[in-house]
């Protein structure tokens, strides 16, 4: 049981409204997961404490069945998640459990709606019959007079969980152990090498409990990525810009360009314009079987600020004898 006084408020522990759209939600997850990240505040407890319960209302709060369940019964929502009546006498938002007099009771208000699916008007309390398979159920029977209400839901299947899940670009790349809390509950979590933005990872019977069989689902981890000072995704290729000098574009080069295990050397051939892309085959994301994809290097001629005179003594002399004029396709533009 939880008690008032442990009681979280998500929407405020991610500062957002309670109308606060998905986007939204995921948006302001996604703000304040990069600024605690342990990754980026090593050591520092209170960035770690904060990144965990970032966390717990991220979890809740993109799930749409949880957000529901905590919005109509705060304090109580785990346990009307469970299946487990709220304390008697306990009410959220104006809403009085006082009135039920067993827990049969409270579940055939709840469900209430599945009676009226066969076109017959159901009262609390009272057995009906039904043809008409209501949505989310796998085997709905028809059940006869007389039974134990709470019988009849037993073949309600256990729900699925959804959460988000940030890691680094080394995390993904290298694969990982992550300890999460999910629903009260320390669970480690397996990531395999090369998960990439969008990426989802099954943890068998780790999912919602359904309140009647005892069963579980399984949770479902979202994987998203927090920004890399280099690196970047464009499709399932691995994207980056590295700067050459004026001569170097003029002229080819050998550099070296960072990959993810490691520089490796590219040629760059004479010539060539800045924004132009070079690719290296093999040099990018890997997949779950080891395959690579390629490194997109796109070049950015850059200039140089501070000049010695004796440099400044050679670009003048260039610009005496070069008989090239970049801007020689405009002469013939016009309105």
């Amino acid at each position: 049981m939880v008690a008032a006084t442990d009681f979280k408020d998500y929407y405020e522990i991610l500062g957002v409204s309670k109308n606060a759209t998905p986007e939204d939600i995921k948006k302001a997850y996604r703000k304040l997961a990069r600024k605690y990240h342990p990754d980026l505040n090593p050591n520092d407890k209170q960035a770690e404490a904060r990144f965990k319960e970032i966390n717990e209302a991220n979890e809740v709060l993109s799930d749409p069945a949880k957000r529901q369940k905590y919005d109509q019964y705060g304090q109580y929502w785990q346990q009307a998640a469970a299946g487990a009546p709220p304390p008697r006498g306990a009410g959220t938002q104006g809403y009085d459990f006082s009135q039920y007099s067993n827990f049969n009771d409270f579940i055939d208000e709840l469900l209430g709606g599945l009676g009226r699916s066969g076109g017959r008007t159901r009262q609390r309390g009272a057995n009906y019959r039904t043809t008409r398979r209501p949505e989310g159920f796998r085997d709905y029977v028809d059940f006869g007079y007389g039974e134990d209400p709470s019988s009849r839901f037993t073949d309600i299947p256990a729900q699925d969980t959804e959460a988000a899940i940030a890691l680094t670009f080394s995390e993904a790349f290298h694969g990982t152990q992550k300890r999460l809390q999910i629903d009260g509950e320390t669970i480690t979590v397996r990531i395999p090498p090369g998960v990439k933005p969008g990426s989802r990872i099954r943890v068998k019977g780790k999912g919602q409990m359904s309140p009647f069989n005892q069963q579980r689902g399984d949770l479902y981890l979202s994987i998203e990525l927090l920004p890399h000072p280099f690196f970047k995704f464009e499709g399932d290729n691995l994207a980056c810009e590295v700067p050459v000098s004026p001569e170097e574009a003029v002229l080819g080069a050998q550099i070296d360009v960072p990959t993810p295990d490691g520089k490796v050397t590219m040629k760059i051939p004479a010539g060539v314009d800045s924004g132009q892309a070079l690719r290296l085959r093999g040099k990018g994301w890997r997949d779950p079987k080891g395959n690579r994809t390629a490194l997109i290097v796109r070049l950015k001629i850059v200039t140089p600020k501070d000049l010695s005179p004796q440099e400044r003594e050679c670009y003048e002399k260039l610009r005496q004898v070069s008989s090239f004029n970049p801007r020689q396709g405009l002469e013939e533009v016009r309105l």
